[in-house]
């Protein structure tokens, strides 16, 4: 069988034209660093969001031509709207007005008009709002949180996914006891199923121990199939479990997935605070609204004789939440039972539902919920008003 190289995909490639058919997708510095594994070949191309769904055909195309490649078994083709830098501007199609070309004047206009436009990232259909629960770094129990949060959205009566989007360590085949494999329809993958919520995790793709040795496109292109290539259906809330940090996937949910809000956990003590900061100031970067602060391990409880240790202190996230101008949600002790049921897939608010850790689950679920009714109604209450006067 014939060895795949870049410069064989990026020849065939040279073949697909460009959107609006002017030059070709490699020329115009749309294609994204070529990555291959064995046969398998994944790249993306950078187009404008709002044009994403009309420039599928571009995507099938481009998908095509590398699949027709001697050694070629699988072709990987994702719409990104992140334009490298010194692309060359993807250009809409002109407009007509009814007398016919629209006068230069109105053409600059309409271009600063364009320039001066926030980017807008494309939903997913059916998908009311979705939500990241992130950390600066990993051991905080984010994963544990994200599962007990989604799960308390639900006790609230809303129609809940999670998406799993960590992909060197992908927590919730195990969090939910789900050993399963997807099915697809085409490129489309049907989501499994975990005491109500609808979830994807690279976890289902792959086996527990094997080692996902992937580069940062590659990440890329799995999360947004996972996000975008799953039959979702409708769904009130869907929460992501994001990787801890904050490099290229978190960097990449956060501007090309239209987040309603992120959730940010952290342990008490200094260490963790710092780096929990560090997630939250990127969101605010991007604008991502911040729903609020969960201290997670805010305190120990022996299960012998209920004494209280604060082992990683207490109360900073509280006060970090303070300093900061964000809600503090609410906090979570280090208890043997949430530990135990989180590693027999059987999360406490489901496995013990009249608990007092499931009541803290679910107080910070509503919270959550109250947070994004009201990032709705500030978002509506900015929203241009029209006037018809009579």
């Amino acid at each position: 069988m014939a060895q795949v190289t870049k410069e064989m995909v990026l020849e065939r490639l040279s073949r697909v034209k460009g959107p609006d058919l002017e030059g070709d997708i490699v020329s115009l510095n749309l294609v994204s660093d070529v990555l291959i594994d064995g046969g398998r070949v994944i790249f993306s191309i950078n187009v404008p969001a709002e044009r994403a769904k009309e420039l599928e055909p571009l995507r099938e195309a481009a998908e095509k031509v590398v699949s027709g490649l001697e050694g070629v078994s699988k072709v990987t083709v994702v719409l990104t709207a992140e334009q490298k830098s010194g692309a060359a501007p993807v250009r809409s199609a002109p407009r007509l007005d009814q007398a016919g070309d629209v006068p230069p004047p109105m053409q600059a206009q309409a271009a600063r008009a364009q320039a001066k436009a926030p980017t807008q990232t494309a939903g997913v259909p059916g998908i009311r709002s979705i939500i990241a629960v992130a950390s600066g770094k990993g051991g905080v129990g984010k994963s544990t949180t994200s599962v007990n949060l989604a799960l308390g959205l639900q006790a609230h009566g809303l129609s809940v996914g999670i998406l799993d989007a960590d992909i060197y360590g992908p927590s919730m085949p195990r969090l939910l006891g789900i050993s399963s494999k997807p099915t697809a329809e085409g490129r489309i993958l049907s989501p499994l199923e975990g005491y109500g919520l609808k979830v994807m995790s690279m976890g289902f793709l792959v086996e527990e121990d094997a080692p996902m040795i992937w580069r940062g496109p590659m990440v890329i292109s799995a999360l947004t199939q996972m996000l975008r290539e799953v039959a979702w259906g409708e769904l009130d809330v869907l929460v992501v479990d994001m990787p801890p940090g904050t490099g290229d996937a978190q960097l990449t949910m956060a501007q090309q997935v239209p987040l309603a809000g992120a959730v940010i956990v952290s342990t008490p003590q200094d260490i963790a605070l710092v780096d929990a900061r560090k997630g939250l100031n990127m969101f605010r970067k991007v604008n991502v609204p911040i729903l609020g602060i969960i201290e997670n391990m805010s305190y120990f409880l022996c299960p012998n004789c209920g004494a209280r240790a604060d082992i990683f202190g207490h109360g900073g996230a509280r006060e970090e939440a303070t300093r900061l101008g964000v809600p503090f949600l609410g906090e979570v002790p280090l208890h043997m039972d949430i530990r135990r049921h989180s590693d027999g897939g059987t999360p406490i608010v489901v496995s013990d539902p009249d608990s007092a850790h499931a009541a803290t689950y679910k107080q910070i679920a509503g919270g959550v919920i109250e947070r994004l009714a009201a990032e709705r109604g500030e978002r509506a209450a900015s929203a241009p008003k029209i006037i018809i006067e009579q």
